[in-house]
């Protein structure tokens, strides 16, 4: 049974993709990360000594800081926290029993560099659609909660790219973009190796809208009708972003929680 300021492999799975997932911080020491450097879905490194440097923008978030194996390193960091007057938790059994839990896991030689703030940094054409709008929301929801993107003309994606060390996604010719029949959305589940079945339903649902492929998915018409909407409703790229990611939670969690539900009218009518 966990401590009162532990928390669970499985309790934060549930969490992990939603916007109710915690911010996750990995102490482990330098040697212990390098033997198996991946990360838990939307975490980050920070140093265990250094973790008081953080409150300031933490603020009321949930915290759930996590070590090698959950002991001394992330029960300290996470003390610390607690006494800043953060909401700090550890993972039971820490990286290990995630990993040995075979939970996802984000190899972080795959993430852009970050920025001086800390976050990658994306860019891409403006008046985004589909690709543009999907990607961002799994980069913010399973790999970095606090990566900007930049929305620019077409043709200046690789120059704003160049100059603002910013990493090009869903434009011709870059690593992170369409192949073959497979969009922009699977291209960034493969690489982050973040092939879970919800996830990889909704690919599918994503493929179908992004590339008019109606017949791969009956929630393809849905989802290319809302975001089409949502391009008409915004004429601020960004301002769009934002209420596309509760599309794509919705969309999520009908993936995860609810593709055995149906529903009916009249409602049916239970006899004695």
């Amino acid at each position: 049974m966990p401590s009162p300021t532990e928390i669970t492999v499985t309790q934060l799975n549930r969490l992990i993709g939603t916007p109710d997932t915690p911010v996750l911080i990995d102490v482990s020491l330098n040697e212990d990360f390098n033997d198996d450097p991946r990360l838990i879905p939307s975490a980050f490194r920070h140093q265990f000594d250094d973790v008081a440097a953080l409150s300031g923008q933490l603020g009321d978030r949930r915290v759930v800081v996590y070590c090698q194996k959950g002991l001394k390193l992330s029960q300290g960091a996470a003390a610390v926290l607690r006494d800043s007057g953060i909401a700090a938790e550890t993972l039971q059994d820490g990286f290990v029993g995630w990993r040995d839990a075979a939970m996802p896991l984000v190899p972080a030689g795959k993430l852009p560099p970050r920025d001086a703030e800390g976050r990658t940094v994306w860019v891409t054409r403006h008046r985004p659609k589909i690709d543009r709008i999907a990607c961002p929301w799994l980069i913010r929801r399973f790999v970095d909660p606090r990566a900007r993107f930049l929305y620019v003309a077409p043709s200046e994606v690789l120059d704003v790219a160049d100059r603002f060390k910013a990493t090009p996604f869903d434009i011709e010719d870059v690593f992170w973009s369409h192949r073959e029949e497979r969009c922009t959305f699977d291209t960034m589940i493969d690489e982050f190796e973040l092939a879970m079945e919800p996830l990889q339903r909704l690919a599918t649902i994503i493929r179908g809208a992004d590339t008019n492929r109606h017949d791969l998915a009956p929630q393809t018409a849905g989802l290319l009708a809302a975001s089409l909407g949502l391009s008409r409703m915004y004429r601020d790229d960004l301002a769009q972003l934002d209420a596309g990611m509760l599309l794509y939670d919705a969309f999520y969690r009908w993936c995860r929680d609810a593709t055995d539900e149906g529903h009916d009218w009249p409602a049916a009518v239970t006899r004695n």
